[in-house]
């Protein structure tokens, strides 16, 4: 057994749990236009029978701060990406204007931003989860190769503290994160 090539692997999937992480909380929307906000939103178009990512249907910009501007690539399915945008429940009303469609983003509400803080958290959470999981599977196989007598146990405990060295590294990125996004959620 190789167990550099093992614990590696551990801290590549921590790393991507972390990825995870940003990318779930770069979607929350802080009352500052972004196009992560709808590029993740799943359309079915009924013209093609099939669904797809927004992202992949059409060009997403901000020409301002308060506001998101969706491009269909396909004219045909404007009025598809419309309800999908008002069916995703993210609190933007999309306007269809011509060939494309405007959604302004409205300011937040002291309420909806200790509700996103809570979404956040749940999101931080869940990518700590993912961090423990990836823990936990790289244990198991080094204490497994150590019960089969193919690791020592000096090299057991060593595995398991650089293991852990990961864990908490993967996890202080994520209250990292997690502290920037309460603060972006704070700020008026």
């Amino acid at each position: 057994m190789d167990l550099k090539k093992t614990i590696a692997d551990g801290a590549a999937t921590m790393r991507k749990a972390v990825d995870w992480t940003s990318h779930e909380l770069a979607t929350l929307h802080t009352g500052k236009a972004s196009p992560s906000m709808v590029e993740g939103i799943n359309v079915h178009v009924e013209a093609y029978g099939m669904t797809q990512r927004l992202k992949d249907m059409a060009a997403i910009t901000t020409p301002d701060a308060r506001t998101i501007v969706v491009t269909p690539f396909d004219k045909a399915v404007t009025d598809d990406i419309r309800k999908a945008i008002q069916a995703a429940n993210i609190g933007i009303n999309p306007v269809p204007q011509g060939g494309f469609i405007r959604c302004p983003v409205p300011e937040l509400t002291g309420e909806r931003r200790r509700d996103l803080a809570k979404v956040a958290h749940r999101m931080a959470e869940d990518g700590r989860v993912r961090v423990r999981n990836a823990r936990r599977d790289c244990l198991e196989a080094v204490k497994k190769a150590h019960k089969d007598k193919l690791v020592t146990d000096d090299d057991l405990k060593r595995a398991e503290k650089e293991v852990q060295g990961h864990t908490d590294g993967a996890a202080k990125q994520i209250d990292a994160l997690l502290k920037a996004k309460e603060t972006e959620l704070g700020t008026v």
